[in-house]
């Protein structure tokens, strides 16, 4: 690609489920990938455009090489207020797809816990979806009597944790990657999964070799 620009896309689907538990290290986990991938667009003098999807509001950079729009863009994920939002993922696609006249390398940023169809962007793009989780999702730890408050909308719920709980919740996390795996395999969707403590770089160096 040295002598072809590239169109690099980062698109941030961003809502309440990026808390869990006392803080967002998501959301600043969401906010390193999508700065690192800024920088290394601009490093290879390609052009990128940064889409942050809220449940409030779209906001999106110029098609820029200008590192100033990069670390705005950054400020614009790390500040956003995410408590208590919902997004409607089919709606921020569609958005998505009229947006990008040209065909770009599209990297999709969520955490996918909720179904996003992205069969309409791979038609058009090369989409790289990129999971952002914490480990406590895929490795919950028994809680036994507790209260849990809903990121989304704040409903408070008493409930007992337990074995059979976590049982059941990694049951139906399991079923819904699987069937993430497999749109993702239809439709040629590469994907990395990065934890709020892992090494950025070498999770998407990982990508391309």
């Amino acid at each position: 690609h040295s002598n072809r620009e590239l169109s690099v896309v980062v698109a941030a689907f961003m809502d309440a489920s990026l808390y869990l538990g006392k803080g967002n290290a998501k959301q600043e986990k969401l906010t390193e990938v999508a700065t690192v991938l800024g920088y290394a667009a601009q490093q290879n003098s390609d052009l990128f455009t940064g889409i942050c999807y809220t449940q409030e509001q779209i906001t999106s950079t110029p098609p820029t090489k200008q590192l100033y729009h990069i670390e705005e863009f950054s400020k614009t994920l790390f500040n956003a207020s995410l408590l208590n939002t919902s997004l409607d993922h089919n709606t921020a696609v569609q958005d998505l797809f009229k947006r990008l006249h040209r065909p770009s390398l599209l990297f999709i940023l969520s955490d996918f816990l909720d179904e996003i169809d992205l069969s309409l962007l791979s038609q058009k793009h090369e989409v790289i979806a990129i999971i952002i989780r914490d480990r406590a999702e895929e490795s919950p730890k028994k809680l036994g009597e507790v209260t849990l408050s809903h990121p989304h909308d704040d409903q408070r719920m008493e409930t007992y944790f337990g074995q059979r709980s976590i049982e059941s919740y990694l049951e139906k996390l399991k079923e819904s990657d699987e069937k993430l795996a497999e749109h993702f395999t239809r439709y040629d969707i590469r994907s990395v999964k990065i934890f709020t403590d892992d090494e950025v770089v070498s999770k998407l160096v990982g990508l391309f070799v």
